[in-house]
């Protein structure tokens, strides 16, 4: 995978995670950089949702993309 079609499945990833966690902003995804792992501790720390539970559902996404 190429640089460009990582940063379009980031992207896709985005978008859904946004349409779950709808209080999640542009400067989160900012924050996490495009890991995974550091975005489950910003939606955990967002929503109070358990990590293990937000990582699951991203792993879901990003399989999904």
């Amino acid at each position: 995978m190429n640089k460009q079609q990582i940063r379009g499945k980031w992207m896709q990833i985005k978008g859904k995670a946004k349409q779950k966690w709808g209080d999640l902003t542009d400067d989160d995804f900012d924050r996490a950089e495009g890991s995974l792992e550091e975005l489950a501790g910003i939606v955990e720390e967002r929503t109070g949702d358990r990590r293990e539970a937000v990582k699951d559902e991203l792993n879901r996404i990003a399989e999904s993309v």
